[in-house]
């Protein structure tokens, strides 16, 4: 866990928007700001998959770097306020997570809510929004939006048998090319909106890519598989080629409406 007096919510890194890409990385911080200390926890839970999705921070910059493209990082703690869910979803603000009370998050008012969205979750959509928009407007198409996450090798005692998974909602332009490529490498189990459903109405994907018809995939990557500077390196080489041909499609720089299995957007 990190903390600091100068508390920004977001970290953009620059890259050439005119190749109409962008990185996303909701979880890829753990950092809190002074007034909230450890939130009432111990040291060792901000090493867990509860604070953050551990390695997408590495894997984002990586990818970033290869691809000369922009990201977009939440820097704040999901355990603070979650960057990936919507305003009005319960799990905003966990409580329980995973085993762990969050002490400083239980009992949570109505106005600390409201304050934790004002401070840090809506400046982080502000940022992204403005990024993609750039994009947008810089390359004159629609953008293609990659979300980047990680998920832990066991969930409840359950083993997770995938290496990785594509999540998304009913738009499949560029999970399925993804999908198709992950799924040629034998050595790989890979996961159609597995461990998780892309279908989440008020994620980061639904506000900036589903609504306005943008072209999206989100990659979940087993956490153990990029733990080390070794495991970011060798995703970010298997990766760079699919998202560079994904990229390169006509058809996700347009924009098109697929709505969402959430029902009307």
């Amino acid at each position: 866990m990190t903390r600091d007096a100068l508390f920004s919510p977001f970290e953009v890194v620059e890259g050439d928007r005119s190749r109409g890409l962008v990185l996303v990385a909701d979880h890829a911080g753990r950092a809190l700001p002074d007034e909230y200390g450890d939130l009432g926890l111990p040291a060792a839970e901000f090493e867990r998959h509860i604070a953050y999705d551990i390695g997408v921070e590495a894997l984002t910059r990586a990818l970033a770097a290869a691809l000369g493209a922009p990201a977009v990082m939440a820097r704040f703690s999901r355990l603070l306020i979650d960057a990936n869910r919507g305003e009005d979803d319960p799990t905003l603000i966990r409580q329980l997570y995973d085993g762990t009370i969050i002490p400083a998050n239980y009992p949570l008012g109505a106005q600390e809510r409201e304050r934790r969205l004002e401070r840090y979750w809506r400046p982080y959509h502000d940022a992204l929004g403005a990024v993609v928009a750039s994009v947008a407007a810089t390359s004159g198409a629609a953008p293609f939006l990659l979300s980047l996450h990680s998920f832990t090798p066991t969930m409840q005692g359950r083993a997770r048998p995938w290496h990785v998974g594509i999540l998304w909602d009913a738009d499949d332009r560029a999970p399925r090319p993804l999908l198709d490529m992950l799924s040629a490498d034998p050595a790989l189990v890979v996961g159609d909106n597995e461990p998780y459903d892309g279908a989440l109405r008020g994620d980061t994907m639904f506000r900036h890519a589903i609504v306005n018809g943008y072209a999206h995939a989100l990659v979940e990557i087993r956490q153990d598989l990029i733990a080390t500077p070794e495991g970011v390196e060798a995703w970010a080489r298997r990766l760079v080629p699919m998202v560079e041909a994904v990229n390169a499609m006509a058809d996700v720089h347009v924009v098109r409406q697929y709505g969402s299995r959430t029902g009307p957007i």
